[in-house]
C-alpha cells in the first residue's frame, strides 16, 4: 500500500462515476464504480478514504502517482467532488480521466475520448460545468441501449445487469483497469489504438 502526503505529488485524478449506496450497486449507471472495484482488486487497495465529497485512494499507476475517486454526491453533482480535488492538487482538466457508462456502445465495449460534450450524461455534464471545460479525457464503458425507443432512459440506466451482460461487464471492468494504466503510462494514442 502506497500513500503520499505531498499535495503536489498527484499527477492524475481518475474519477469513477456512479451513484452511492446499495440501491444502485450493479446498475448500468454504475459501470464506473464497477471499474473502481476491479481497480481495488488489481492493485490490492481500498478506495475508502473520505475526501472531496468522495471515497478516494492513492496509488501508483503507469509509473505515476494517481488519486482514485468515487464521488459520493450522486451522479448529477459529480463535478463538485472532481472540482474540489482538481483545485487542491492544482491539476488541469487534461489530468482528469473520467470512467463512466455509455448507452450508445454495446455492453462491455471500451472507448477513450480526449474531450467532447456530455452526450446527455448528467455526470459528465456536471464535471464540464464545474471545471469550465470539456477538454478532459474519458473512458466510456458500453452498457447497451434500451431494448426499444419508448423505454424510459432513467429506468434503463438504473436497471441491473443480468446473466451474460453481468459477465461481459465484469470482464470489461478488468480490461478498463488495464486500459487506464496504459493511457497513463504510454499516452492516449497507444491506449486508443489498442482499446477503441
Amino acid at each position: 500500500m502506497l500513500f503520499f502526503q505531498n499535495a503536489g505529488s498527484i499527477r492524475w485524478l481518475i474519477v469513477f462515476l456512479g451513484n452511492p449506496g446499495p440501491k444502485y450497486a450493479g446498475t448500468r449507471h454504475n459501470a464506473g464504480f464497477l471499474t473502481a472495484d476491479a481497480m481495488e482488486r488489481a492493485k490490492n487497495i481500498s478506495i475508502n478514504r473520505v475526501r472531496f465529497q468522495a471515497l478516494t485512494a492513492q496509488c501508483q499507476l503507469g509509473g505515476e502517482r494517481v488519486l482514485l475517486m468515487k464521488p459520493q454526491t450522486f451522479m448529477n453533482l459529480s463535478g463538485r467532488a472532481v472540482a474540489e480535488a482538481v483545485r487542491f492538487y492544482k491539476l488541469t482538466p487534461q489530468q482528469v480521466l473520467v470512467v463512466y457508462d455509455d448507452v450508445s456502445l454495446p455492453p462491455g465495449k471500451l472507448r477513450f475520448r480526449l474531450k467532447g460534450s456530455a452526450g446527455g450524461h448528467n455526470g459528465i455534464k456536471s464535471i464540464i460545468a464545474e471545471l469550465g471545460s470539456d477538454a478532459f479525457p474519458r473512458l466510456k464503458i458500453g452498457v447497451g441501449a434500451p431494448p426499444h425507443p419508448d423505454y424510459d432512459m432513467a429506468d434503463w440506466v438504473l436497471s441491473v445487469f443480468h446473466g451474460q451482460d453481468a459477465e461481459i461487464m465484469a470482464e470489461a471492468a478488468g480490461r478498463a483497469v488495464d486500459a487506464l494504466e496504459l493511457f497513463i503510462e504510454k499516452g492516449p494514442e497507444k491506449a486508443m489504438n489498442l482499446y477503441n
